[in-house]
């Protein structure tokens, strides 16, 4: 007689993580964008840490974004790297010329995100782990 439960859904490794992150990415640009590899490097470095989950593709806002249990904290727009900052680190930044406060299309600036410059060599990793320890740090959901 066959079984009547249903088999356990496998885990999800690892590598399937990040083939589903580079897949919804490539929803988001086509062709081999330098910048959106270099995004794709750093989606692939963060999926190892705890709460951190990958892009999930689709259409409107926040559809390239890295997110630590929900809230977004990195996210490529406009082939740029945008991350939330605390707002002093922010500031800092833009006054360096390292980047420009983020609008997404509203006309107004959005609180503590910032888009960094493509010209930046600021460390993508470095930001976006500082972006990660100010999600870590928001109040709990």
């Amino acid at each position: 007689m066959p079984s009547t439960t249903s088999p356990r859904p496998a885990r999800r490794s690892a590598s399937c993580w990040l083939s589903a992150a580079r897949a919804s990415l490539n929803d988001v640009a086509e062709g081999a964008d330098p910048v959106r590899l270099r995004y794709e490097d750093l989606v692939d470095q963060l999926m190892g840490v705890p709460g951190v989950t990958p892009p999930r593709g689709g259409s409107g806002f926040g559809r390239s974004a890295l997110r630590y249990q929900g809230r977004i904290f990195a996210m490529l727009v406009r082939g740029q790297l945008v991350v939330k900052l605390p707002a002093s680190r922010m500031t800092a930044l833009i006054r360096s010329g390292n980047g420009t406060a983020f609008d997404a299309n509203k006309g107004t600036p959005m609180r503590e995100w910032l888009s960094l410059d493509p010209g930046s060599e600021l460390d993508w990793l470095a930001l976006a782990t500082e972006a990660l320890d100010f999600a870590r740090a928001g109040p709990a959901r």
